[in-house]
């Protein structure tokens, strides 16, 4: 938890705001908080939610929301991994996507459930405007970030070797931000100078397929858009 402390800690300090989208068990949400912050936490998963509510749900810091993050408000499939549930996703496509991948065998998507989808804009309209963004969607990265219609100062999304597309997309729609990189858990930004998407983009798509996985951070090139 240090590394990860330290690395939020660019981003985060005591009374701001961070949207924690995709929470799983809420690690980021502790990180957050111990750096002073308010966090807005969403996780789809029944399961893990509960598991949120009950670290969380006495906590006056932590909003809970038991959602997917999408591109519009509504309903949707999720597609659930019991046995690996950090991989539970709302996108056909990742599941397409892994099949052939070797780092992905044996992971099975064995139960569907039909769960709420709200937007960042919703969140941001209830909440305000967060100073941090963490989005881990598995696969749905695209869709999350079009249901923000407003720049935020920073914001980070993991992306998989397996579906550098996506990445990509993420990349291109984040017009007016500068970018860096954190692979796997190492929780350390790889360049001390943050570079431009094209350079984001040439360095995901010359990454090993083993590299697996890993967060971009992006960070508006104009300092604070407020």
């Amino acid at each position: 938890m240090a590394r990860m402390d330290r690395l939020n800690a660019a981003f985060v300090q005591p009374g701001m705001l961070a949207f924690d989208l995709g929470a799983h068990v809420g690690d980021r949400t502790a990180s957050f908080l111990k750096l002073g912050a308010s966090v807005v936490t969403v996780e789809p998963q029944p399961s893990v939610f509960r598991a949120l509510q009950l670290l969380y749900g006495r906590e006056q810091r932590v909003s809970l929301y038991q959602a997917a993050v999408g591109d519009a408000v509504g309903e949707i499939a999720l597609h659930l991994n019991t046995a690996n549930p950090t991989v539970s996703t709302v996108s056909p496509d990742l599941i397409t996507a892994s099949a052939t991948a070797e780092q992905w065998q044996g992971q099975v998507w064995d139960q569907v459930i039909k769960v709420p989808v709200i937007t960042i804009d919703q969140l941001i309209e209830a909440h305000g405007r967060p100073h941090f963004i963490k989005i881990d969607v598995e696969g749905y990265e695209l869709a999350a970030l079009s249901g923000l219609s407003q720049p935020v100062p920073a914001l980070s999304f993991e992306f998989t070797t397996i579906q550098r597309d996506v990445a990509a997309a993420c990349i291109d729609h984040l017009d007016g931000y500068m970018f860096n990189l954190s692979l796997g858990e190492e929780h350390k930004l790889r360049h001390e100078q943050w570079i431009d998407g094209a350079a984001m983009k040439a360095e995901i798509m010359a990454l090993p397929i083993a590299a697996n996985s890993g967060d971009i951070y992006a960070r508006w090139a104009a300092g604070d858009p407020g």
